[in-house]
């Protein structure tokens, strides 16, 4: 049931492509609420549907890939009605989006300052002054200095850090209700990651941003996080409130995905990091039952058996077996 206070309701949400005769299924009935101000992370291995996910909401989906949806409502308005020209209309002006590569988001040819300035004339009436001055106050804002001189460069003549924050000031330039961060810090290293993930907490309080941050990495989500949506096969395997989620995982993916992250004081130096054996599940492959059963540590018969969300209303999974794995391991001498 839509929540009337919340930023973005979302039921329902199936993806298809197209591959050549053949539709195939590469999310489905994917339903989540986000608040606004909040943070919601979805997390998952490559080839998940996190992204599609994502950019499903604003209809930038591949030609080859369908949406369909029940409701796909931002505020008071159902996105799933608008044309093209509306629709047009709310993207970059009020929700706004942060890709993974910069290097191939930003025009190279272009500057910089031309790039930001023609976001916010495209849905705003300022003149190029008042547009530059703002991208100014912006590109300072996200910690580039000498923010004059960087308007005038091109996106190849600044560092993988600096373009992903020319990225973020970009989506910023109209003053957005919601922003959509897909996996923003996998290119960079650990240090620029911490700093702009910062960053981003920080742009989200005082900007009263609604937040959708999508990762594959645990470790940075439990920074962030209001809430967390775990995804396996295009489908949402677990949600619900990040403390409960990374405190109390119950589905056995979101368990192997947090013991994939490396602690300080519980990792053995110089030992090979955890991984979840096998692999996310091809499209031409037939699931009855779990997606996850043939990498599941703890997969019974009853697994191939048809599965249906379960839980309190704030916690969900999709398992029979809520919580065995981690009995299992606390069973072990």
């Amino acid at each position: 049931m839509k929540d009337e206070h919340a930023l973005l309701h979302v039921e329902g949400l199936s993806i298809d492509i197209d591959t050549g005769g053949a539709s195939k299924k590469v999310v489905s009935d994917v339903s989540f609420t986000l608040e606004a101000g909040k943070t919601l992370c979805i997390v998952g291995e490559s080839g998940c549907g996190k992204s599609l996910t994502a950019l499903s909401i604003l209809d930038l989906l591949p030609v080859a890939a369908k949406r369909r949806v029940k409701s796909l409502n931002f505020g008071n308005t159902a996105l799933e009605q608008l044309g093209a020209h509306e629709l047009a209309s709310i993207r970059g002006a009020r929700i706004a989006m942060i890709f993974q590569d910069p290097m191939t988001s930003l025009n190279p040819v272009f500057t910089v300052g031309t790039q930001l300035t023609d976001v916010l004339r495209r849905h705003k009436p300022v003149s190029r002054r008042e547009a530059m001055e703002r991208a100014s106050y912006l590109l300072e804002r996200v910690g580039i200095a000498n923010p004059g001189i960087r308007l005038r460069q091109y996106p190849f003549e600044l560092s993988g850090g600096l373009r992903q924050r020319v990225m973020i000031a970009m989506a910023l330039m109209c003053g957005p209700e919601l922003l959509i961060a897909d996996e923003p810090t996998t290119a960079l290293d650990v240090t620029v990651q911490a700093e702009l993930l910062e960053l981003l907490k920080d742009i989200q309080n005082e900007f009263k941003l609604g937040l959708i941050f999508i990762s594959h990495d645990l470790g940075l989500v439990s920074k962030i996080a209001d809430e967390v949506i775990v995804m396996y096969a295009g489908q949402i395997v677990e949600s619900g409130r990040a403390n409960d989620v990374l405190r109390n995982p119950l589905h056995p993916y979101t368990e192997l995905l947090l013991r994939c992250v490396p602690r300080p004081g519980a990792s053995v130096p110089k030992s090979a990091l955890m991984s979840i054996a096998g692999s996310v599940p091809s499209l031409d492959a037939e699931i009855l039952g779990c997606a996850f059963y043939d990498r599941c540590p703890v997969h019974d018969d009853a697994c191939r058996q048809p599965l249906r969300q379960a839980g309190d209303g704030t916690h969900g999974y999709l398992c029979i077996k809520p919580g065995a794995m981690r009995r299992s391991v606390e069973a072990q001498p």
